[in-house]
């Protein structure tokens, strides 16, 4: 009866030792909603060079689910990890608009996409934007200058975990949100 009351929430977790693509297996058996950032890379292999879909940071997947059914998963599994606060302790949740964003620029799989660690932008310094045409039409985020890029690009982050820079966006297609 108390699974009824609980709503799904996503969580920040960490399926160590690059698994994954077998944590990611297993929830969907599950039934339990799961994202992992991704990005095409050129590799080599047998001197032909090969366009394969990776993770973009290892380790890190997004889980979509009840606390129950994730707490009996995860029971199972030895490598599925919370991702915790390392002020607070607490397990990182992340709201689910905050994630839908997220999921709609990371989600394209796009070569002009930048991703960075919490601690390597301030996004105090930017300019909170909404954008209002081209292919990330509606997203919002902070207007920054990125290392690693010419010009100021919108980041859309997910506190304390990751954050990723959009495509280079002409400055007619944002607006600033007050």
């Amino acid at each position: 009866m108390e699974t009824e009351r609980e709503t799904e929430i996503w969580y920040a977790m960490r399926a160590t030792y690059r698994r994954e693509p077998d944590a990611m297996r297993l929830l969907e058996k599950e039934h339990l909603g799961c994202f992992v950032p991704m990005q095409y890379k050129i590799s080599i292999k047998k001197g032909k060079k090969v366009r394969a879909l990776v993770p973009v940071i290892h380790n890190l997947l997004f889980v979509h689910a009840r606390p129950s059914d994730l707490k009996r998963v995860k029971s199972q599994v030895a490598y599925l990890q919370y991702i915790t606060d390392t002020r607070s302790g607490e397990k990182i949740i992340i709201p689910d608009n905050e994630m839908q964003r997220f999921i709609a620029v990371a989600g394209t799989y796009n070569d002009h996409l930048l991703y960075f660690q919490p601690e390597e932008l301030n996004l105090s310094k930017g300019t909170k934007v909404r954008v209002t045409g081209g292919d990330f039409e509606g997203q919002e985020g902070v207007f920054l200058k990125v290392k690693g890029a010419r010009d100021r690009r919108v980041i859309v982050a997910i506190q304390g975990v990751i954050a990723v820079a959009m495509a280079t966006i002409h400055p007619d297609l944002i607006e600033v949100i007050q």
